[in-house]
């Protein structure tokens, strides 16, 4: 069961729920909590636990062996990506632009292109109690985190198919949140009440529709802001599960790297909706 948060807006509080969730679920049964955030991972700040595994990721780049190649252009040519180019006598490999689909070197008359690794991050796997917690992070200067978002479903769907999964999803509708999404039995749109938030919230909830996902809100922060999100919601029949208050003493408590969900009556009633939710609909 792989239950995916995520929001169109960065900031709403998609963190505070997967952790806290992830939390609060793991004293029922095993659980295990998922950061594909993996440009900003920051779920560590509020997970602590032992290292149960660690791997460098690579992603597969073509390289140019120019002693068989004939310059005949087609590496180029089935590129969609612009990552191979023939420039004069020699060809030239953008690794920043290459998506390791392969058509490149299984398509050379030459075999001049052998794919080879390029580490591209790091993925890490805590224990602790009965909480699983992986966190994947791409190095600094890696433009694409798509093959590390990847990588860690894979890893997830191997070692953790006996858990609820949490995953806390890059905020967005780029091609990082759709990755971090495709495979989630249900979303969970974190979502705050706040006019730029709607703005946000509307584009994710679009992006979820196209890709056929089963949707439901949480709306963190509530009382500050406007109902908007409240009001489309109602109007689209999408249902919102639980409202976490804005609460001062609750953010003190959050900016500490601590969690709330057991701190609070009104958050932990919040957490109990959500997992009632998730155990109800996904039976």
């Amino acid at each position: 069961m792989k239950i995916a948060v995520a929001g169109g807006k960065g900031g709403s509080g998609k963190t505070f729920i997967a952790t806290n969730l992830a939390s609060y679920i793991s004293e029922k049964e095993k659980t295990a909590l998922v950061d594909l955030d993996v440009e900003e991972p920051n779920s560590a700040l509020f997970i602590r636990g032992e290292i149960s595994n660690s791997e460098t990721v690579y992603k597969m780049i073509p390289e140019w062996n120019g002693s068989e190649c004939t310059l005949c252009g087609k590496c180029q040519t089935v590129c969609n990506f612009h990552a191979v180019l023939k420039v004069k006598d020699s060809i030239m490999i953008l690794p920043e632009l290459c998506h390791s689909c392969y058509a490149c070197s299984e398509l050379c008359p030459t075999s001049s292109l052998p794919m080879n690794p390029k580490r591209i991050g790091t993925l890490t796997h805590y224990r602790t109690k009965n909480l699983d917690f992986v966190e994947s992070k791409l190095d600094i200067g890696e433009e694409q985190a798509v093959p590390l978002i990847s990588r860690t479903n894979d890893y997830m769907n191997y070692h953790l198919k006996d858990n609820i999964s949490i995953c806390d999803c890059p905020p967005g509708t780029a091609c990082p949140a759709v990755e971090s999404v495709k495979d989630a039995d249900l979303v969970i749109l974190v979502a705050e009440p706040t006019t730029f938030g709607f703005h946000d919230f509307k584009l994710i909830v679009k992006a979820m529709k196209e890709l056929g996902k089963r949707i439901t809100v949480v709306i963190n922060k509530s009382g500050i802001g406007n109902q908007y999100t409240a009001d489309y919601c109602r109007e689209n029949n999408i249902p919102v599960i639980a409202e976490v208050p804005h609460d001062r003493k609750l953010a003190e408590y959050y900016s500490r790297g601590e969690l709330v969900y057991d701190k609070f009556e009104a958050v932990t009633a919040a957490f109990e909706k959500i997992y009632r939710y998730i155990k109800e609909t996904l039976k």
